[in-house]
This record gives C-alpha cells, structure tokens and sequence, in this order.
C-alpha cells in the first residue's frame, strides 16, 4: 500500500496495504552504479536491507533468497528446512507437514503469498493457491456496514472455509459472494476525481461487496444471534514477507520517537498513544509468553491491526498454526469456536460418519450420545488443551521444525534497488518528498543492537535466529497506524504504513500488481487515489498534491516506487 498525506502544512500518511510495483526492466548498467552515490541517492541506498539483510538478486525468485547474515551465522540448513514447511502442504497424517484441521484456512502458507507476495485479487472466493484473502467477519459498530466494531466470536478471528471429513466447515464457500464494482464517484468534499486526472488521463477505481448467506455457517448460534444482531464482511489480503525480519531488528524506542514527532500534527490511535502523556498507551504493548524464565513486552508492530508484538510470536508464527490449524508445544491447542464444536457435535450425519470408523478419535464408546461429547470436547477450545481428559493428540510441530521456520522467516531478503541512477526515478524522489509521502512512508531506519525476542521453546534448546545489528535499512515505513477512508475500507479503519520496500519486483515474483489492503488497486496510480477518497482520509492533502501534478511528475514518482 501506499499512503500520503497532509495535515497542518506537515504530511502524514495513514495505511493501506502493500504497494507491489510492476515489472520495470533493471538497467543493464545498474552494475556500473550499485555502491555508489547518485543523483539524490546516497550508496547506502541501493541495499534495501543494509549490508547484512539485502540480496542482490532482483529477478525472478529473488523474494525467496536469505540473507547474507543467514549465511554468514552458518544457518543455510536450518532457512531451507524452514522454508519447506511454508511451501509444503499439511496432510492429515504424514509427518513431518501433518496436522491439518480440523477446520482450517489454507493448506498451506505459500497458498495466501504466491511467490512470496501477497495476496492476488481473485474474483470468486475459495481457498485456493493465490487467494490471500482472510474474510473479516464482524458486528458493525453502527448495525448496518460501517468499517469498525468487534468480531464475531461464533467463527475464528481468521475465518475457516474448510475442514476434513466428517466435519463441515465454519463457513461454506459456496455461500461467499464476491464482485468487484467500479467506483463512480469520491466521498462528498474531495476535491479529487474518480474516474480521471485534470489533463484528462484516466484511471478506473474499484471496491469489493463481500456477502456471505446465514446459511453458510456451520455454526450454533449464527452471528446473526448474537452482538447486535447485523453482521457485515471485509477482505484482508496478506501481506509481503521479504525483509519482514528487519522489520522487528527496529528498536522500540526509535518508534517511540517517531510516534512524538508525528503526535503534534495527526491523530494517532488512542489505543497505542497517549496524546497527554506523550507516551504510548499500556494497550500498545504486547505480553509475549515467558521468554526463558521471565515475561517480555514488545512494542505491537506486526499484521495491519499490529495485533502482535514481536515476529516470533507474530505474522508467520501465528499463521502456521491458524491458517492450516498444526498444533505445537507453545500452541498447545486447535484454533476452533466453541459455536463450531455444538454445531458439529448436533449435526446427524457427522455422528453418522464417525458412527461407521470404530478408528476415528471422536468414536468415544460408539453410542451417539458419547460420539457427541466426544466431538463436543475435543473441538472446542475450551476443553482441547494438551494433558486434558478429552485431549489425546500430541503437538503436531516439533520445536526444533519450528526453530526452523523462525529461521526461514526472520531470514528472508529484501531485494536490492534498482535504477537509482535513472533521472526520472531521481526526480521521483524528489516529488515524493515534496508533496510529503515520506513523513509516514519514513525512508529508512536503524537496526542498533537488534535485541529480538525469543520464545522460550527455542531458548530452551539455545537456538540462534538471523540478526541484524547495526544496519541502515530502507523501509519506507513510520510503523504507525493511521487512517485512510475508503468505500467498503478496512475493518478497523486504523492500519499500518505497509512498507513499500521491494514492490516494484511483486510482477516478476508473483505474477501480479494488486495493491491496498484488499488488493483493489491494480497499480500504484490506483493505489494512492484511493488515498483521497474522502477528505477526512490522513493522507487526503498529499494524494491532492499527486493529483494536481504534471504527468511527467506522476509517472518520475511511479519509477520512483518500482525502484526501491
């Protein structure tokens, strides 16, 4: 995503999603220039990951690559093991990628991040290889559609759409509705229009309407029992994953210093700053389990919510046991709802199925009623704990795999820039500046000391993970929540500054260019428009600014994106 914005003379940019550039060629002479200083870029800039976190490849395949500090910390083996279990399918039954529901979201993680991307815009939902989408299902604040109010508690906090016999899913595919409608007109007051630039060059808007029929949850009670009786939807596509590591080496206490310097001329999130004390607010911390023998905070930096606090117990490690539902020793249970486990353990012809397989854990003493309390307990969550009476599985994923995937995860490169010395991708910094897209699309930051949290199931092995001490890395994000106001927005209208790192390879890596949160935007242009569909939108003055340039400046600011 791309965010811009102005406010009180100074910009500041609210949150969409990720900005994938396109597939601008590298220049054949990229080599004569890579180190040095041109133009308005200094050498440091062409290693988007500092010298320790940037891989120098920028074709295709490259979003895959570990960094140099992988290698140098002799952790080859543990990244590629690692990566096997991103790439792989979870099975059922077949160590060591087995573990599979029983309800779960994808088979697999390179399913929702295609050639390690996010998400593509898809336009029938299902949960196949490319789709990205998480479903957000929730009960509007104002009990009809706006953007914000809590999820539902009958269905996971990322949707389930399948699940393995005998059980139905949490939600029927066939009962999601999804079409992509062409925007007509912008929030009353913008000066901006939606369908084309004052030199009259045109570009196309559009937004998804998700529905989802009362008949599609397999659930009991039905979202519509509960909350305040209305259920609205929104997508959330995934997001990159190259360079996500350096990302969590930036210190809490430079992002403190950025949420001050921004706090006199923005609103920020009240639940992750407190404007009086100028400080962050106890919300804004994150409780990660028992790292060796005492607890530790970590500053929420991570998913668009930034719902966690550290990579290790964040994104991917989430992931690995939400999306395909594999259990570990740290996770010491399936991700279910107890409104999923009643229905399941009334519906007839799942007793029936596990009625006719004697082999079946739910089979209990094969009587209806103890097949029924059997499916009851071990799917709900709150009776599946490992070392219970109802429980008889054992963690699905080793510590040591998982000490691996962390590897792979922390490991992975950003790319290095490409065609710095071009003079359009110059004069498209200068513009960027200028109209004040780098006050929240922050270029670059310092690692220092790299102090990363551990969770205690790899200290206790005294296992290492990639670190990336004292390394100028070039993000271009304020890790901020702010707000964009967009038709059919995101849940929860705050949303992190996606970084805009690397985008401009997401064609050649992915196959595709979507961009925002939902993958509405299909190229940059797109992307920061929507940044100026209401006035109220944080980014609102400087997507104005864009839009009043001369096309040769908006195409500079375009190469600019694909470059870095």
């Amino acid at each position: 995503m791309l965010i811009l914005a102005g406010v009180m003379g100074i910009s500041f940019a609210s949150c969409t999603d990720d900005d994938k550039g396109g597939t601008e060629p590298t220049s054949a002479d990229d080599e004569n220039y890579i180190g040095k200083a041109v133009g308005n870029f200094s050498a440091e800039e062409w290693y988007a990951g500092g010298l320790l976190g940037t891989t120098m490849n920028v074709t295709a395949g490259c979003y895959e690559d570990e960094t140099p500090a992988v290698t140098q910390m002799g952790l080859t083996d543990a990244f590629n093991r690692g990566e096997q279990f991103f790439e792989r399918n979870v099975t059922e039954f077949q160590a060591p990628f087995h573990g599979l529901g029983p309800a779960y979201v994808r088979k697999s993680c390179l399913d929702c991040h295609p050639g390690y991307g996010h998400g593509k815009r898809v336009d029938k939902y299902t949960a196949s290889w490319g789709n990205g989408y998480l479903l957000v299902v929730y009960h509007p604040a104002d009990g009809v559609n706006s953007d914000d109010g809590p999820y539902v508690s009958e269905v996971t906090g990322m949707p389930q759409t399948r699940a393995v016999s005998p059980f139905l899913p949490p939600i029927d595919e066939s009962g999601i509705h999804l079409d992509w409608l062409k925007l007509t007109a912008m929030e009353e007051g913008s000066e901006i229009s939606a369908t084309q630039f004052p030199d009259g060059e045109k570009y196309e808007l559009i937004y998804p309407e998700l529905s989802i029929d009362r008949s599609a949850f397999n659930t009991k009670p039905t979202p519509w029992e509960t909350g305040n009786g209305a259920v609205a939807f929104r997508l959330e596509s995934t997001i990159g994953i190259p360079g996500t590591g350096l990302l969590d080496a930036i210190p809490d206490d430079s992002i403190k210093a950025q949420y001050q310097r921004e706090a006199p001329y923005v609103e920020l999130n009240p639940a992750f700053w407190d404007k009086e004390a100028n400080d962050f607010a106890t919300t804004a911390w994150y409780v990660n389990a028992s790292s060796g023998t005492e607890k530790v905070n970590r500053l929420k930096k991570f998913t668009y919510a930034m719902t966690r606090g550290s990579l290790q117990d964040g994104a991917g490690a989430n992931a690995i046991w939400n999306i395909t539902n594999v259990s570990r020793s740290d996770r010491p249970k399936l991700y279910t709802t107890v409104a999923w486990a009643d229905a399941m353990s009334e519906n007839k012809d799942v007793i029936a199925k596990i009625k006719s397989d004697p082999s079946s854990p739910y089979y209990a003493d094969g009587t209806d009623e103890g097949i029924a309390d059997a499916v009851k307990n071990l799917l709900s969550p709150a009776t599946n704990q490992f070392n219970n009476k109802w429980h008889n599985f054992l963690p699905e994923m080793s510590d040591n795999n998982f000490w691996a995937f962390q590897v792979w995860h922390r490991g992975l490169a950003i790319p290095r820039a490409r065609n710095l010395q071009d003079k359009d991708v110059q004069r498209g910094k200068q513009v960027f500046n200028e109209i004040g897209c780098a006050t929240c699309h922050r270029p670059s930051w310092k690692t220092t000391n790299d102090n990363y949290w551990n969770p205690s199931i790899i200290t206790s092995q005294n296992l290492q993970l990639p670190r990336y001490q004292n390394q100028t890395i070039w993000p271009y994000t304020d890790m901020i929540q702010h707000r964009i106001y967009m038709k059919n927005g995101i849940h929860g209208t705050w949303c992190r500054t996606t970084p805009l790192w690397g985008r401009g390879l997401s064609q050649v890596n992915t196959g595709a260019e979507d961009r925002l949160h939902d993958c509405r935007a299909r190229n940059e242009i797109e992307a920061i428009i929507w940044h100026g569909y209401s006035k109220r939108s944080d980014a609102y003055q400087s997507t104005l600014k864009f839009y009043k340039l001369p096309k040769a400046d908006r195409d500079a600011v375009v190469k600019f994106l694909r470059a870095i």
